[in-house]
């Protein structure tokens, strides 16, 4: 005699494997954080994007939609994110509603009901997630997928499931970033500040290396072919040139840019004075 049994099934429904966050959005996050009304505890927004057939999500923009948010519900402005996105479109058509973004470490109690909003919106929408509390000088950011917990054709619940998040930065946009983490800030770093952080970060991730090969040379670490071809194909692209010529280079380099801070320097003291003068000339 045959019988019939019910199981219980996870159904993934994102096709997306991983995510690439650009800094710009990250900065409109924190932003929009900083600029939020008093009694708000986090921020929520639309993500904008595109996914790649390899099923990479690139998310290039953001925007915040107004919300109010209770221990059991939560209420979006949804005219204001269609009229948002229909601006965004018309700006740049080929960025399309990828998912949605929350300020707070990881997902909260009410992450459900917005992400149920948004797949009407979309297919398989990430949700991004920003600690801006900037734990131990760290910033948390994850990316999730909802993965469906069914019981026969019945479905019970909705899963977060964490994917790889990759966030990639050149050098001048490093410096806001970690600018960002620092809690009290007196100013912004010029470009000589800017430039001795970058310094500093490049020796210390020089010294990673050679701990690495020392420790693979005398047996203390396995090798990984993946990590020593990187290492070479880094070394190979490095022009080769002597540290004489290194070191007059580095150097004609710093005086062209202490030249321009001198002359900038030079232009606003100029027209201060100027300003000063217009003004006593005015007032006689």
């Amino acid at each position: 005699m045959a019988s019939s049994s019910t199981v219980l099934q996870f159904h993934p429904s994102a096709t997306i494997v991983s995510a690439r966050v650009q800094p710009v959005v990250l900065f409109n996050i924190c932003d929009s954080y900083v600029r939020r009304p008093d009694q708000a505890e986090r921020v929520i927004g639309t993500l904008l994007g595109s996914v790649s057939p390899d099923g990479t999500l690139d998310i290039r923009n953001s925007y915040v939609v107004p919300h109010n948010e209770s221990a059991d519900q939560v209420a979006l402005d949804i005219d204001y994110h269609h009229n948002m996105f229909s601006s965004h479109q018309k700006v740049n058509p080929k960025e399309v509603i990828v998912g949605w973004f929350s300020t707070g470490f990881g997902v909260s109690g009410g992450s459900a009901l917005i992400h149920e909003f948004y797949s009407r919106e979309v297919q398989n929408p990430v949700h991004l997630t920003v600690d801006t509390g900037f734990r131990n000088g760290e910033a948390s950011i994850k990316a999730y997928v909802s993965v469906s917990l069914s019981l026969g054709d019945k479905q019970l619940a909705a899963q977060f499931q964490e994917i790889p998040l990759d966030l990639r930065m050149i050098e001048a946009e490093r410096v806001g970033f970690d600018l960002l983490k620092t809690t009290n800030v007196d100013k912004l770093p010029n470009d000589l500040e800017g430039m001795e952080s970058s310094m500093e970060r490049l020796y210390a991730l020089i010294d990673d290396v050679y701990k690495y090969v020392d420790g693979v040379v005398e047996g203390r670490i396995t090798p990984d072919n993946n990590i020593g071809r990187f290492i070479a194909d880094t070394l190979a692209s490095m022009p080769r040139i002597s540290p004489a010529a290194f070191d007059k280079l580095f150097n004609d380099k710093i005086q062209d840019n202490l030249a321009l801070v001198y002359l900038s320097s030079l232009i606003r003291t100029q027209l201060s004075i100027a300003e000063k003068l217009n003004t006593a000339a005015q007032i006689l």
